[in-house]
């Protein structure tokens, strides 16, 4: 059998994490407060989503801290699964967050209440600062890691939210149409359910094993099928260790079953050269009928 295993973890954005949890634990006090002074939906709104993305920031934060913990007897891999499960965790915390928020911006529809649109003006412009600083930080590692790519979505998708209500702000200023907040309301829940289906699909998927997104299995299995001597591919398994790490494991059947380090270790590095593969192991087979691979058979 042969084995291949890099320790691989995303880099370390504790610092990021902590700037980013402090400062938009400090904006979603001052935008709830501002937003039940001045009768704005769309703050109180904002305001919630904000502090569900300061519980998603504490998640990310605390499931990279255990991924870089290192294997136990009783957990042999670790606690790279956490980051999976804090990016599920997120993903479904917003998703009924916003229901809340959608409930109430209907009645809101109905029944429009007076805002006073120039705090909502002032806090929203602030909310643009913190949360586009705060995505800046995590700009660097959103294309390898599910955790980081999270919170930088959520902190974007609110720097431009933030956006938005200043602009509703302003416009009701000017035509003194109440009915805007709630409609803005009911328009940053959409853009919050868009935002975050595609993390709640990934995060689901790899807690269930699926081939992790951007691996070709087909390519995987041919690459494996071309090897020297190799005559047959079978139980092979692809999944995700964690938000930043793939394993693999396989059967090969080779027409001379002789367990050859070097073709071990370059099919090892091809694999994680080529289709970012961290954890390889291999069970290498002759192939005799008279002692069948039982997971064939299966």
């Amino acid at each position: 059998m042969g084995h291949e295993h890099r320790h691989h973890t995303s880099a370390n954005f504790g610092r990021a994490f902590a700037i980013g949890v402090a400062l938009n634990l400090g904006f979603v006090i001052l935008e709830a407060i501002y937003g039940r002074l001045s009768h704005s939906l769309a703050l109180i709104a904002d305001a919630g989503h904000n502090l569900s993305d300061v519980l998603g920031l504490v998640l990310a934060w605390g499931a990279t801290v255990l991924a870089r913990r290192r294997p136990t007897p009783e957990r042999t891999y670790g606690f790279r699964r956490s980051s999976i499960l804090a990016a599920l965790i997120n993903a479904a915390v917003l998703l009924i967050s916003v229901g809340a928020i959608a409930w109430e911006a209907v009645g809101r529809l109905s029944h429009p209440a007076s805002v006073e649109e120039k705090t909502v003006i002032g806090v929203a412009a602030i909310g643009i600062a913190v949360n586009a600083g705060t995505a800046l930080m995590f700009m660097s590692g959103r294309k390898g890691d599910l955790n980081i790519r999270g919170a930088f979505m959520h902190m974007a998708a609110d720097a431009v939210i933030a956006l938005g209500v200043v602009l509703t702000g302003v416009a009701m200023l000017a035509t003194g149409w109440l009915w805007l907040d709630p409609l803005v309301s009911l328009v940053i829940v959409a853009l919050i359910v868009y935002g975050t289906w595609g993390l709640l699909r990934d995060s689901v998927n790899l807690a269930l094993d699926a081939v992790p997104e951007g691996i070709d299995a087909n390519g995987v299995r041919e690459y494996l099928a071309g090897l020297p001597a190799c005559v047959e591919v079978h139980d092979l398994h692809i999944w995700g260790m964690s938000t930043t790490e793939a394993a693999l494991t396989a059967h090969i059947v080779m027409a001379q079953a002789v367990c050859d380090d070097e073709l071990l270790a370059r099919t090892a590095n091809e694999l994680h050269e080529k289709f970012g593969i961290e954890h390889t192991t291999l069970q290498v087979e002759s192939g005799d009928p008279a002692y069948p691979c039982q997971c064939r058979l299966g």
